[in-house]
């Protein structure tokens, strides 16, 4: 993979999108190997009965998958410094999360990412990322 340079980043540039299909595996093993053991991540039986419709992806999955939406576009040497997520509807299995992007702002070798993460139910996730390029 060839090294993203801040300097050849600008405000506006969008991200290639990524495609996450969601499955019962990729939940539930993502939460146990997050050492989220909540019942609603692996335990469909339990998940209904608290009013989902299914098993849902974890906060902590989302987040990592956020990262490496940014790392895959901005390569190997870039250092995430901040991550700033809003959840919004569940991941269900079934479903794809689509996620996209934007530059929104450069600040010297500092660039601030938009995310949105959406499914067929909307918005799963929303939020900025920080990295730092070479």
């Amino acid at each position: 993979m060839e090294t993203l340079r801040a300097r050849d980043v600008h405000a506006g540039d969008e991200l290639p999108a990524l495609d996450v299909p969601i499955t019962t595996t990729l939940v539930v093993v993502a939460a146990l190997a997050s050492r989220d053991f909540q019942d609603v991540h692996h335990d469909a039986e339990l998940a209904r009965a608290s009013g989902a419709k299914d098993v849902f992806m974890n906060i902590l999955t989302t987040n990592g998958f956020v990262g490496r939406f940014v790392t895959d576009w901005s390569g190997p040497d870039a250092i995430i410094k901040k991550v700033s997520i809003r959840l919004g509807v569940p991941n269900y299995p079934g479903d794809t999360m689509k996620l996209t992007g934007a530059v929104k702002k450069v600040d010297g070798n500092e660039v601030e990412v938009d995310v949105r993460g959406a499914n067929s139910l909307g918005d799963h996730v929303t939020g900025t990322v920080k990295v730092q390029l070479p």
